[in-house]
Parts: structure tokens; C-alpha cells; sequence
């Protein structure tokens, strides 16, 4: 069953909270996070802020917490602007993973003020000793509802499940982590060469529902390399996402694979991606890159990217291959971006730019694509994407399911030379992480930061089965 709810923060910001919550006195200690949303249907909070409240202005013991109005008071009139949601967070240092009693009523006296001084959902929120979070929000008649899971996407991935399934984590390959997958909605934008390989993997992998996000047609020069595209397809010039649905349905039954024939520069497609746990990107374009970057950073979204290439240097009489490159970066919430790492930068999104939209040979946007250099209209790629796609899911299925050293898990990148058979895997402290004003950006309007993502009067967005108002 997808889970309707989560709250997510950044390895930081829960640092940070769990540091001020455990001072090493065993006593309860208190904070507030600020969280910004996902535009919706799905309630999905991500935390912006953590404001800690001073130990001296607490009434503490190992079981009990009094902690003053005037903080939360402070807390409202900093998420007032943009609207945020409040969860009162407070440490449970005996390792009690649930409410008690004295929690409930605590909440029962602050939610009503809560409520009535800013619309947006709020709650409470516990930590234990080791990290793990139980959150829950209160409806306009004050009744708790648990927030489903909480998430702390780290270079491992995991989700702290609020009926304790899961708390032991599952081993890999096996079929709780098909159980535990089967709650989860993954996004896969670009379906074409190396997408729909992706895509294969993760919906019979398990995962609930398989987001496919699009927006190009098959065509006969690409049935070499795109799975379940048939000749037909070609000719009837399908949509990429459509022809992926079907194939979803045929060995997982219908309602798995959510399809938009859309370019990802669309606000239809921000807001079905940010209903994800967890997005692959593997297009070819820049601008799309950066798109997925920019949104995985607003949402909190784990992200992987997968590049392949063939650079070729021009012999005396003919083009020669000097390597066969594949590309795999994981992208943390908070850590260095895809732009940090150089994947993209104004430079290259502007000639990309240019490249798309002059009047030049068509041989020359070719030159630039999977084989560099040369002009091939049909690349026979389809063992290299196979290659790049599969490492990228066994990418994360190890980084979810732990079964490698730490040392490897610890990487940000892996840079794969198939002709020197030679793997380059790169720290994330080799990259500078530049401020990112995008970061828990959540639904703030224009999605973003762009204004050709700003809803329009009236529209209407369309997920799945559910229409929602924006």
C-alpha cells in the first residue's frame, strides 16, 4: 500500500536536532521544525529549519518536559510567511518509540493555538537515542494521525515506518525488500535508452507505483534500443510513457506505472515528480538535468543520475573510439548538487541551448549525442545502457539494503572506463556544495523559483485518478 504521508529532513538538520535532543544528560529536551510541503495530493512534509529550544528555559527530567509558550510563539511568526508547518519535536531519552500518554496531552493544549494561528497541517514529532523519529499531525478537530514514515536520506537510504515495520532492516534480494519497496512511488524521468531499462528494473523490483515522465514519441530509430517498443509503436508514433505503461501493466496489473508525455520543464511533471521517494534521471539533456536537480532539492528527493558516452578521436581515415564511459551520481538532499559537480553549468546549458534551437545540420546534434563525434543517427548502445542502468539500480538497491564496504556507500560518484575496465569512484567532500536557496523549498509559488512553473488562474493537475486544485 503507497503511503499517503512522510516527513523528510536532510542528514544536517536531523543532526543538528538530534545533537540539541541528546546533550548527554539523559534528560527530555525540545525543538521545533519549520517544514515547507509537496504541492499534494500526498501530505509531504520536508523540513527547512530546526529551531532549538534553550535547555536552561525547560522544566526537564528522563520522562517529563515543560517547555515555554513564548518559543512556539517565536516559531510562528518565522513560518507565518511562508506559510510552514510546525512539528514540536522532543526527545524520548529511554528509547520509548511511541507517544505516551503525557505527550498526548501536551499536544491536546498546544495544537489548538497551533491550528488557529496558521492554517498549514501541524504535529509533534519524537526522537530516540539513535536517531529514529515518530512524527504525527493533527486535523482541524484535533485527532492525531501518524505521519506514515520519516526519512533521513544519508549516502544510505532508509524509512522509520510508524507501524515499526521494516525496523530491522531487510537483507537484500530478498522479498521484504520487495514488501518494503511495494509502499514506496519512484520517478523515472526520460524512458527512452537507458530510462526504460531503469524502469524495468524498478517495477519488478516491486516499488508501488512507477512515475514515467516523457515527453518524445518512439520512432523507428530508436526500437534498437528501447525496451518494449515495437514496430507498431514506431508507426503510430506512441508516446514513450504510454508505451512503458503497458508494458508495466502486462506483468504487474494496472494502476503501477502513473504515465505524463511531458518535457520535465513543465509544471505538470514537477508536481507528479515531487509525489516521489525517490527519482533516476537518465535523459540527455542538460536543461533537463538541471530541472530534476533543482526539484529533488526543493522536495528533499534522493536522486540518481546515470550519463553514458562513447568520445571518439578522428584517426587519418576514419573516427576511432578512445573510451566507453558510463556516469553514476547519487544525490543526497543538502549535499552537493549535480551543478556542483560540473554535470551542468550555465556555459554548457546555454550552447545546448543554442545547439537545439539554430537551424544547423542535423548531423551535427547527433555528433553530440551518445557517440561523440560521429554522426549516428540509430547508436547501437543498447549493452552499454543495459551496463550504465543496471549498476544505477544495484546503485540503489546497495545504498537502501546495505550489503557493500562503507567506504564504497560513502562515494558520490562513479565514473566507469569500460575499455580500461577501470572504476573511478569520488568522494562527495571532493565537491564544494555552493548555497542553495532551493533547498526545502517545497510548494512555494512560482514552483522552483521559475516563473514559467507559476500555476496559472484555475488549472487544474491531473494524478493519476485524483484531480487536485491549484
Amino acid at each position: 500500500m503507497i503511503g499517503a504521508s512522510s516527513l523528510t529532513l536532510t542528514a544536517e538538520l536531523h543532526e543538528q536536532a538530534r545533537k540539541h535532543l541528546f546533550p548527554g544528560d539523559g534528560l527530555e529536551a525540545a525543538g521545533i521544525l519549520l517544514c515547507a510541503r509537496t504541492p499534494g495530493p500526498r501530505v509531504r512534509l520536508v523540513a527547512r529549519t530546526f529551531v532549538p529550544v534553550a535547555h536552561a528555559l525547560c522544566v526537564r527530567d528522563p520522562y517529563f518536559l515543560r517547555w515555554p509558550g513564548a518559543a512556539i510563539e517565536e516559531a510562528i511568526d518565522t513560518a507565518d510567511a511562508d506559510n510552514l508547518s510546525l512539528i514540536l519535536l522532543h526527545s524520548h531519552p529511554g528509547g520509548f518509540f511511541a507517544f505516551s500518554e503525557q505527550d498526548d496531552r501536551s499536544d491536546q493544549t498546544t495544537m489548538p493555538g497551533l491550528l488557529q494561528a496558521i492554517g498549514a497541517p501541524h504535529g509533534s514529532a519524537i526522537m530516540v537515542p539513535d536517531g529514529a523519529m515518530l512524527a504525527r499531525l493533527y486535523t482541524t478537530d484535533l485527532r492525531p494521525v501518524l505521519v506514515e514514515r520519516v526519512t533521513v536520506p544519508t549516502e544510505r537510504l532508509r524509512w522509520w515506518w510508524s507501524d515499526g515495520a521494516f525496523a530491522s532492516r531487510p537483507m537484500a534480494f530478498t522479498s521484504a525488500t520487495r514488501e518494503e519497496l511495494g509502499r514506496l512511488t519512484t520517478c523515472v524521468v526520460g524512458v527512452s535508452g537507458t530510462g526504460s531499462i531503469v524502469a524495468e528494473q524498478l517495477a519488478r523490483l516491486g516499488f508501488g507505483r512507477v512515475q514515467l515522465i516523457d515527453f518524445d514519441e518512439v520512432e523507428s530509430r530508436n526500437l534498437n534500443r528501447i525496451l518494449n517498443s515495437t514496430l507498431d509503436d514506431a508507426q503510430a508514433q506512441r508516446p514513450k510513457v504510454e508505451v512503458f505503461e503497458r508494458a508495466i501493466s502486462a506483468f504487474r496489473g494496472p494502476g503501477i506505472a502513473q504515465p505524463l508525455n511531458a518535457s520535465i520543464f513543465n509544471r505538470e511533471a514537477v508536481l507528479l515528480a515531487s509525489q516521489a521517494d525517490v527519482v533516476f534521471s537518465c535523459m540527455d539533456s542538460l536543461e533537463g538535468r538541471q530541472i530534476v536537480d533543482m526539484l529533488c532539492a526543493a522536495f528533499l528527493l534522493p536522486l540518481f543520475d546515470v550519463g553514458v558516452s562513447i568520445p571518439t578521436r578522428q584517426g587519418s581515415h576514419d573516427s576511432k573510439i578512445v573510451d566507453v564511459c558510463a556516469r553514476l551520481d547519487y544525490v543526497r538532499p543538502g549535499g552537493p548538487t549535480l551543478r556542483d559537480r560540473g554535470i551542468y553549468s550555465d556555459s554548457s546549458l546555454r550552447a545546448e541551448y543554442l545547439r537545439r534551437t539554430s537551424q544547423e545540420d542535423f548531423a551535427r546534434e547527433l555528433a553530440a549525442g551518445y557517440i561523440q563525434g560521429v554522426a549516428e543517427e540509430a547508436p547501437s548502445v543498447i549493452t552499454l545502457n543495459m551496463n550504465a542502468a543496471s549498476d544505477l539500480v544495484m546503485e540503489f538497491i546497495a545504498r537502501t539494503y546495505p550489503f557493500r564496504s562503507a567506504n564504497i556507500d560513502a562515494s558520490a560518484q562513479r565514473r566507469i572506463s569500460v575499455v580500461e575496465h577501470e572504476d573511478e569512484l569520488i568522494l562527495e567532500s571532493a565537491f564544494e556544495s555552493a548555497p542553495n536557496p532551493l533547498l526545502a523549498r517545497g510548494d512555494i509559488e512560482p514552483l522552483l523559483g521559475l516563473p514559467a512553473l507559476a500555476a496559472l488562474p484555475g488549472q487544474t493537475v491531473k494524478f493519476g485518478d485524483q484531480r487536485r486544485g491549484v
